[in-house]
């Protein structure tokens, strides 16, 4: 009798012990880990500089005085610089003969560039093409068949069981939902390693036409591109630069302003272009709104949490005490008292300036994302990573720190996500030849210099 009841008691502890190591390996592969990116530097003959960026406008034959002014007052006042970077049938003059092949060689350019830096990097850490079991590709406005995926696949040899996937239409939110969906593919498998490829393509979609709502996309968005390797083995975390604490995907396009604020559509010609409509900045402050009231229980500290909530009930009843008074402005949450850095995604000077003083960030929170719109311009999904890898050559990025990145996109979506740094980074990246230069000494924009009067009425 005592030897079953030994025997039962041993099966019991043998069965508790097993759950346990399930619940475990359960937590332990919903881990995600940022090992490595490289982002994307086009070469040198690929700069649009102020004066050629004027050509480029003064060029359309469809343009009458006040679309030309309206455009060139745009490109003065969006904080773009000298040094952002065009497809090449762009700055060759071919925007009207932009074939399937210049498409494709735009996103060759990008990704046999950003990739090969990222496996040559990672060849350190004994990770090939070979070990990559899944891979991304977020590129909203090309997709060709087969697909970029596929493109990749073949090109670096990967295995015949790698899980492909190739997003299209998520606009500048891209490379979170890239990033949302590898998380959801780790959490089904063990010790498994992903690489996730961020660009978009400007040369096929630039606009022709004179409908002032779509040629803003002319003036802002910029080539380049991110390459990023994944992985939820725990024997990674050392060697990670940092680890996914939370995302938050916000999709308010059940409403019908939202959804058709910023779309790709024909204008009145039949030439088609990126609309940028009036409704856009009032859904970028819903879904903003939405998505940190769930980001921020998740992020910020108990009693910053209850702080706000006591600061909040106490103007709410000083208005409802004084009869007639105009209302208190609206207590804010201390971002600080939980995120570290702020990564901001750099869709124009009005977007960042927006949500810095939505969330009462200094100039100091700002500056990555305003350099990285000042040098690189919008590069739409691959934008985030930019003002990331200022944040490390300016040596910011330090153990423990919390790093909050916020992007919107096309639908209309905001997505947000909190990183935690693994240890010191110190890597220049794309920013080696030039970080020494910012900020600059001067905010004198060249572009205001050269076409400054047309902010003169």
């Amino acid at each position: 009798m005592e030897l079953l009841s030994m025997a039962s008691a041993f099966i019991l502890f043998y069965c508790f012990l097993n759950i346990l190591w399930v619940l475990f390996r359960r937590w332990r592969d919903r881990q995600c880990y940022l090992v490595d990116y490289v982002c994307f530097k086009p070469s040198d003959d690929r700069k649009i500089s102020t004066e050629f960026s004027g050509d480029i406008v003064m060029r359309n034959p469809r343009l009458g005085f006040p679309e030309y002014k309206f455009l060139l007052k745009v490109i003065v006042n969006s904080g773009i610089g000298e040094e952002t970077y065009g497809p090449s049938n762009i700055l060759e003059g071919r925007e009207d003969e932009c074939t399937h092949g210049d498409g494709m060689a735009e996103m060759d350019d990008c990704m046999d560039a950003a990739l090969d830096e990222l496996f040559r990097r990672s060849a350190a850490l004994r990770v090939s093409p070979l070990d990559v079991d899944v891979l991304v590709v977020n590129v909203s406005m090309f997709a060709p068949a087969p697909s970029l995926a596929s493109r990749i696949v073949r090109r670096y040899g990967m295995r015949e069981d790698v899980k492909a996937f190739n997003l299209g239409g998520m606009g500048c939110s891209g490379s979170l939902i890239s990033l949302d969906l590898v998380g959801n593919v780790f959490r089904g498998r063990g010790r498994t390693t992903a690489v996730v490829l961020s660009s978009e393509s400007i040369g096929p979609n630039w606009y022709r036409g004179s409908d002032k709502s779509m040629m803003m996309g002319n003036c802002l968005f910029r080539s380049g591109g991110c390459a990023m390797l994944l992985s939820n083995d725990p024997a990674m975390r050392r060697r990670a630069k940092m680890s996914l604490r939370c995302l938050v995907r916000t999709h308010i396009g059940a409403n019908d302003d939202a959804h058709q604020c910023a779309a790709q559509k024909e204008d009145d010609r039949g030439l088609v272009g990126f609309f940028l409509g009036k409704d856009l900045p009032k859904a970028a402050v819903r879904s903003l709104t939405e998505n940190l009231q769930r980001l921020l229980p998740k992020v910020l500290p108990t009693r910053e949490l209850l702080l706000f909530a006591a600061r909040t009930a106490r103007q709410r009843l000083w208005w409802l005490n004084k009869a007639g008074a105009p209302l208190a402005v609206a207590a804010r949450v201390n971002f600080k008292s939980g995120i570290d850095h702020f990564c901001l995604h750099p869709g124009g000077a009005a977007v960042i300036e927006a949500v810095g003083r939505s969330m009462a960030l200094s100039t100091h929170d700002l500056e990555p994302s305003r350099m990285t719109l000042h040098r690189w311009g919008n590069t739409s999904a691959s934008s985030l990573w930019y003002v990331l890898a200022y944040m490390e050559a300016k040596r910011r990025l330090r153990r423990n720190h919390r790093v909050l990145m916020v992007t919107f996109g096309a639908g209309f979506k905001c997505n947000s996500c909190v990183w935690q740094v693994e240890r010191d980074l110190d890597d220049d990246g794309a920013w080696a030849d030039c970080i020494h230069g910012y900020p600059p000494m001067t905010s004198t924009n060249p572009f205001l210099e050269k076409y400054g009067w047309v902010n003169d009425e």
